[in-house]
């Protein structure tokens, strides 16, 4: 089996922070830099925010999480605060220049109710005209059907062992997509399955749940390299101000 830890540190293999190769990674940093305090809501293991104060970044730092696994491997840079906990249960007024949430970790927010709430913490936290940057998969490129087993990674763990990881998925039901992902030794041997589920919202949904929380949209992108949302876009990428 793989333990928690273990999967944490899997997590970083598989989604190494980049902001010289990957322009969606480059895309925050430079919010991140521009900002004199920041938040990351849904900050798994940390790799963002420790990049940003291993790069000069000298104001507050926060990162919110309610993974203690994916937190014990953040802690590891005591410069950043790192704390346990759901967007929805935050309670920091006007503290933040900048919100963000990165890694499709919005779609983790799955009821009318836990977004309503989740948005407006959010909201609260920022200070005025502060901003919160966010990405979601654009439903119309129904992302979800490339998951599959045929679409597995192979990668060397940090104990020296190859393993391989993949995605399929279970149900879609509205705009809700269920799916597992396995991690397994290459002979087939499963070390440990996660159970997800995702919400891709569509452009006019989305903007109607930050309107009620009082976002205001700034801008919104169709890709990482801040081109405009067509009918071929993957993502819907949106920077809100807080009124």
């Amino acid at each position: 089996m793989l333990s928690d830890a273990e999967d944490a540190a899997l997590y970083d293999l598989l989604n190494p922070w980049d902001p010289e190769r990957s322009p969606g990674d480059r895309f925050y940093h430079e919010l991140i830099m521009a900002a004199g305090s920041v938040l990351d809501v849904g900050c798994g293991t940390g790799a963002m925010l420790s990049f940003a104060r291993e790069h000069g970044h000298l104001g507050r730092l926060v990162g919110l999480d309610p993974d203690q696994a994916a937190l014990d491997r953040a802690r590891r840079l005591t410069s950043v605060e790192w704390v346990e906990g759901r967007a929805a249960d935050m309670r920091w007024q006007a503290d933040f220049d900048l919100a963000v949430m990165t890694g499709h970790a919005f779609q983790c927010l799955r009821t009318d109710d836990e977004l309503r709430d989740s948005l407006a913490a959010i909201g609260a936290a920022l200070r005025e005209d502060g901003r919160f940057a966010f990405e979601t998969r654009h439903p119309q490129a129904r992302a979800w059907e490339d998951w599959s087993p045929a679409g597995e990674i192979r990668i060397v763990d940090p104990a020296g062992r190859t393993l391989r990881v993949w995605h399929e998925v279970q149900s879609v039901i509205g705009d809700m997509v269920t799916f597992t992902g396995t991690t397994a030794e290459p002979d087939g041997t499963v070390l440990r399955v996660n159970h997800a589920s995702l919400r891709f919202l569509g452009v006019e949904e989305l903007g109607g749940f930050l309107a009620d929380a009082g976002l205001e949209i700034e801008a919104q992108y169709g890709d990482w390299h801040r081109e405009p949302i067509t009918a071929d876009s993957r993502e819907i990428i949106t920077i809100a101000r807080c009124g």
